[in-house]
């Protein structure tokens, strides 16, 4: 099994980054997910609220990162931390996270994009952002922006069997492309819904080690066409279908970085296109 592709999304969600590479952080992967538009009271806004998101681009730098969007010029930020101090919500019923805020700049440019009033707030330190349910020993807590868990894993074979169920069907929606479930690590080489065994174990990933914490219940933002904007009826009709195991619609394994100094060195902590991987115990 290798890894085929790597995705970070450096404002939540806004369009992805295609990586090569990437380092593992204790919460994911570097520049994913740091940044968080949110409204006047500080709760997130994502495209739940605004399809629009996924024609905004933002690409990070050493330091801070570009945003670009059709009828915007483009902005560049810096990282604010010496910036507003704020607490933030990702959702109603999650802690707050403390962040910064990035300034007044970057909330217009948003407002203009949005229609609305927007701000845009940095997460300056993961370290006090935590995971809202155990985790695993051996598996790091901290969480950036991501839902749940710091990355999420896909299966190339999983998507070929559930666009084979499409076709089947003779739904007009089909094939989806891998993208529309916003993955961090896309493999293959492995069997159809395989990725559903590994949960509780270990996954060596190049030079970088994960612990599967569950499958991924899917929401409405998978209906959503990554590239238009477009919301359709798949693949939550046909998870439904499908894939529905205890009520939720399963597509994709949560991961959470394993940080036990036994099985990996700080230095070696990269995933790259390419990398093998292989599950243990």
């Amino acid at each position: 099994m290798r890894v085929t592709s790597i995705h970070t999304y450096p404002v939540k969600g806004c369009h992805r980054m295609d990586r090569d590479t990437a380092r593992v952080e204790p919460w994911g992967l570097d520049g994913d997910r740091r940044w968080l538009i949110v409204d006047e009271n500080g709760l997130g806004l994502s495209q739940h609220q605004h399809r629009e998101l996924v024609r905004m681009r933002a690409v990070t730098r050493p330091g801070g990162l570009t945003l670009d969007a059709p009828g915007l010029p483009s902005l560049e930020l810096t990282e604010p931390t010496g910036g507003e101090a704020i607490q933030v919500r990702v959702y109603r019923d999650r802690p707050p996270a403390p962040v910064r805020a990035a300034g007044p700049e970057a909330d217009r440019w948003l407002s203009r994009l949005l229609g609305r009033t927007a701000r845009l707030v940095w997460l300056d330190d993961p370290t006090r952002n935590l995971v809202p349910w155990p985790v695993s020993a051996g598996s790091s807590a901290e969480l950036s922006f991501a839902d749940g868990t710091p990355l999420l894993l896909t299966n190339t074979a999983s998507l070929d069997a559930f666009n084979g169920w499409l076709l089947e069907s003779g739904s007009p929606e089909g094939p989806l492309p891998m993208i529309q479930f916003r993955p961090n690590l896309v493999i293959s080489g492995a069997g159809p819904w395989a990725e559903g065994e590994w949960v509780g174990r270990r996954i060596r990933i190049g030079g970088a080690m994960f612990h599967g914490a569950s499958e991924c219940d899917r929401c409405v933002v998978a209906t959503i066409d990554q590239e238009t904007g477009e919301r359709g009826r798949e693949p939550l009709r046909m998870l439904g279908a499908r894939r529905n195991i205890g009520q939720k619609l399963l597509f994709g394994l949560q991961l959470t970085v394993w940080t036990d100094p036994d099985d990996l060195s700080p230095e070696g902590r990269t995933v790259s296109v390419g990398d093998t991987v292989e599950v243990l115990d």
